[in-house]
């Protein structure tokens, strides 16, 4: 069994940013938090998905909220934990191993904390294969396991439990806490044995994630284009495809709260003369990006915006006028694109009037 150290979390956060599509929070706070857990209490065990015991106790956690929100609103530690206990109280279960309910952003490094706190293994898998903005946006809810009992805590030790018929539900109440915590909580659910875990996850997503750093890390190292050192990474993997849609500078930002996500539109220029700008969506993560009326890719697909000097994602909240940028878009593994899937966290549940066509190659 492999642990994840301090030496991971650089390029654990770097690839975390990229599956988080430019949400699931800022990976550099949440790295920070994991970084002083790892440093008190050791390396936490990576538990891959196949070797979960089938009567170990399993439970989902993140962070919940609007991505600015966490760059003022930063996590003390402790808020994690008092979820977990409020769990196990209204349970009567005690969580024997951890699973991040995304794999993008600071919600791959808030399961190595409070995993590392209480000594349990994190399981190399997560319900999104990226950051989506909603709690019913899983996997794990797609295939079957109930939301509920989902514990909200925020940093003043204020600590609601929910219980409700659907995920759907849950995510409506949780996300009115949420907003009056403060614009930012912590949440833990999905309890479910090992057996359901290896049936409705999304598999190897933190070990992918500290490929993705490692991969960027050795392609500038060896002065060769992290761009196609990407492309060439995701088609080993069971993603299978990812390729560069578009290229340019960013022109324009329009991005406001509201309901407690953080949302607005993207205009990018692309450096090609008379080229039409390409416009990103966002609700948290991207969500569509679109050229001319054409859409060059859709949820649930990754589409994240990088540096283009660092080849390093740019969480939205962290979008400013001018930024040089490329786009990258990966493709899904096949768990998230069956229909059952696709009715979760396809187009339509975002509103969009798109029908989503798995990315492939023109």
């Amino acid at each position: 069994m492999r642990t994840i150290t301090i030496d991971d979390l650089d390029d654990l956060a770097v690839g975390a940013a990229i599956l988080g599509t430019g949400g699931g929070g800022d990976p550099y706070i949440g790295k920070l938090v994991a970084r002083a857990a790892l440093a008190e209490h050791g390396p936490v065990p990576l538990l891959a998905l196949d070797d979960v015991p089938d009567a170990t106790q399993v439970v989902a956690c993140g962070a919940m909220g609007a991505p600015t929100i966490l760059i003022e609103k930063l996590p003390g530690g402790d808020e994690m934990e008092a979820a977990f206990a409020a769990w196990e109280n209204r349970t009567g279960k005690r969580v024997e191993a951890v699973i991040p309910f995304e794999a993008g952003g600071v919600n791959s490094m808030v399961p190595i904390a409070i995993a590392a706190r209480r000594g349990l293994p994190v399981i190399d898998a997560d319900g999104m294969g990226r950051a989506f903005p909603q709690l019913e946006m899983e996997t794990f809810n797609v295939y079957g396991v109930p939301a509920c009992p989902t514990a909200v805590a925020d940093e003043k030790g204020n600590v609601s439990v929910i219980e409700t018929r659907g995920a759907a539900e849950a995510e409506w109440i949780a996300r009115g806490l949420t907003i009056r915590m403060g614009g930012q909580s912590y949440v833990a659910n999905y309890g479910m044995d090992g057996a359901t875990a290896r049936r409705v996850s999304v598999p190897g997503t933190m070990s992918l994630a500290i490929g993705i750093g490692r991969t960027l890390r050795e392609a500038k190292a060896a002065k060769r284009d992290p761009i196609e050192a990407l492309v060439a990474f995701f088609a080993q993997t069971h993603y299978g495809y990812a390729r560069l849609i578009g290229a340019g500078k960013v022109a324009d930002l329009s991005r406001r709260e509201v309901n407690g996500w953080s949302v607005g539109t993207v205009r990018i220029e692309p450096f090609e003369l008379d080229a039409e700008p390409i416009l990103v969506e966002i609700q948290n993560e991207n969500l569509v990006a679109e050229q001319g009326g054409r859409v060059l890719a859709v949820v649930p697909d990754l589409i994240s915006i990088l540096d283009l000097d660092t080849a390093e994602a740019i969480p939205t909240e962290r979008l400013r006028y001018g930024q040089r940028v490329n786009i990258l878009a990966v493709r899904v593994p096949p768990i998230m694109r069956t229909p059952e899937a696709l009715a979760v966290f396809g187009p339509a549940a975002f509103g969009l009037p798109h029908t989503y066509r798995p990315l492939a190659a023109d």
